[in-house]
């Protein structure tokens, strides 16, 4: 039985991963062992950073609405309680996004809100 040698799979192989790692520096974009490496920690770190942009977005949100909230004299969590009180779907993106395009609208949101929450009954 003739022996199979590698050839043509190997270098496409390579070739794939010297492209992924095209633009990194030194030998990391040069040498295949190094690039496999990098191209590796790469895709690792493109997969968590996925998620974590989730996690940041979400945060950012969170803070335009506490802005808008203290300027208009309430806390972001009466806010939030108030609106699930009173019934409004609406998620957090959309909310700041209103409270930066349409003050007037977000204005009337917090109304509705500090309303809801101060006619809930107290606990005891």
């Amino acid at each position: 039985m003739p022996r199979v040698r590698k050839g043509a799979a190997r270098t496409q192989k390579r070739k794939r991963i010297l492209r992924q790692a095209r633009g990194y520096y030194g030998s990391r974009s040069k040498h295949y062992y190094k690039a496999r490496d990098a191209v590796i920690r790469s895709g690792v770190y493109a997969y968590r950073d996925r998620r974590n942009r989730k996690r940041d977005m979400r945060g950012l949100w969170i803070t335009r609405i506490t802005a808008a909230c203290r300027m208009r004299g309430t806390r972001y969590s009466l806010f939030m309680n108030g609106l699930k009180l009173s019934g409004v779907v609406l998620n957090r993106k959309m909310l700041s996004q209103i409270a930066i395009d349409n003050p007037k609208l977000f204005d009337r949101l917090v109304e509705m809100a500090v309303k809801a929450s101060t006619a809930m009954p107290a606990k005891t």
